[in-house]
């Protein structure tokens, strides 16, 4: 939705962004751009191989970095409603430039772990914080309508940069074998002066926590657990995105190559391929507003992780060409997926409540389920049954999804959903103008 037209709901048009607001937004995309830009990613795995890891040492390091960024995500959440976001992103963007240096230093096993570990941490300070940071931020600014396509225009901004800059690693490192590293710490401090750069947010827009130090991390930890429990709404919309990350993650990372070679298409071609997939990505992560309002967006998320699911059953049954479009069409489901996915937790989580560490709890659960999902994978890949896993991951989605629906729909009829911030102000605004449009 650009600023200025009405919104389809209730034909009121959001309003204009202020100056700071617009500020927040432009130094949100510049730190998500630069924090995720990892150039090694397209080569790690060969890179690790040449290093003389094994598959089995190269899987496990992804095991081990999910379980710790479950670890890292406790105390990363309350640390962020403590000292506020806009400091755990700067030292997200620390730990994020340091972690990147380590394979340089140490090309070995305990160098990638150490690389892995401590990108778990610095991921961990920011996961929660970024969207906490850009939701209040917003919010103080009265300009919370704009969130949705600020989240999603800074994602595929992320993913435009890396369809630039990816094709560029083969011959980078045929110049300086350890580049990608070195230019992923360079980018990482980029968004450390972008961390910078940000305003502080205003008193009383960042949660109980206002951005004060302090030791009550145990309160706050306790807060958001009682909000967990006593809100079925928001447990519900956690665990129904554990399908979109976990799908999204495991298979754009840890199986975008092995599913590459298992239908001949060559490590020449896998950058075009990752290339093409992101641009599908990031179509879908700018334009989150082309889906359909006849359908409520939860039900969108549980529609999208279903076509997830559904392509990834097909990529057994298709040759190379239909894999790789198969992959892009996965791509561009993820892309819809994530802002939306976003908004919604965030608008489930009451106004008083710690949203960093909530976000940090909807974290730890993705991650949690992908640390299992990678050792899964593990198995799968070195028995060779590819297919196989492919079909159960499909086929465990399926039954999540439909399972998650069930519990919204009697949460709902229960009168338990929380009404999102915006739909109370327009109810507001209808009450007011004697109800306004008729939908």
């Amino acid at each position: 939705m650009s600023p200025g037209s009405a919104d389809a709901r209730t034909g009121v048009a959001p309003p204009g962004l202020t100056h700071r607001a617009r500020r927040i937004i432009r130094l949100n995309y510049g730190f998500q751009l630069l924090f995720n830009l990892l150039w090694w990613m397209p080569v790690f795995y060969a890179y690790q191989k040449e290093a003389g890891l094994s598959d089995s040492q190269i899987f496990g390091i992804q095991s081990i970095y999910y379980v710790a960024f479950c670890l890292f995500e406790i105390p990363t959440g309350l640390i962020a409603d403590r000292i506020g976001t806009r400091n755990c992103l700067r030292a997200g963007a620390v730990v994020m430039t340091a972690a990147n240096l380590a394979p340089v230093l140490s090309a070995s096993y305990t160098g990638f772990l150490v690389h892995f570990l401590a990108i778990a941490l610095g991921r961990s300070l920011t996961s929660g914080a970024a969207s906490a940071y850009l939701y209040d931020g917003l919010r103080a600014e009265k300009c919370g309508e704009h969130y949705l396509k600020a989240e999603g225009t800074a994602r595929a901004l992320g993913l435009a940069a890396k369809v630039v800059c990816w094709p560029l690693v083969g011959p980078l490192m045929a110049v300086a074998h350890a580049a990608p590293y070195v230019l992923s710490a360079a980018s990482a401090a980029g968004s450390l002066a972008c961390a910078v750069a940000l305003p502080r947010l205003v008193p009383g827009a960042a949660g109980p926590g206002g951005g004060r130090t302090g030791g009550a991390f145990l309160r706050d930890a306790g807060a958001a657990l009682r909000c967990v429990a006593s809100s079925p709404w928001l447990a519900l919309l956690m665990v129904q995105g554990v399908a979109v990350f976990t799908l999204s993650r495991i298979c754009q990372v840890n199986l975008f190559q092995p599913i590459l070679l298992h239908h001949g298409i060559g490590d020449a071609s896998s950058g075009g391929v990752l290339a093409a997939m992101t641009v599908a990505e990031a179509v879908g992560s700018a334009r989150p507003q082309w889906l359909s309002r006849r359908l409520p967006p939860v039900a969108w998320v549980s529609l999208l992780s279903l076509a997830l699911a559904g392509t990834l059953a097909a990529m057994t049954l298709g040759g190379p060409w239909a894999v790789i479009a198969l992959l892009c069409l996965f791509a561009a489901a993820t892309g819809f997926a994530y802002p939306v996915q976003r908004k919604l937790v965030n608008d489930a989580v009451p106004v008083d409540a710690p949203r960093a560490t909530l976000l940090s709890i909807e974290s730890i659960v993705d991650r949690a389920v992908c640390a299992l999902a990678a050792v899964a994978v593990g198995a799968y890949v070195s028995a060779g049954h590819l297919d196989r896993l492919l079909w159960h991951s499909a086929l465990a989605t399926v039954v999540l999804m439909g399972a998650v629906q069930l519990a919204l729909r009697r949460v709902a009829a229960t009168g338990k959903r929380p009404v999102p911030e915006a739909d109370r102000v327009a109810g507001d605004a209808d009450r007011l103008t004697g109800g306004g449009r008729r939908r």
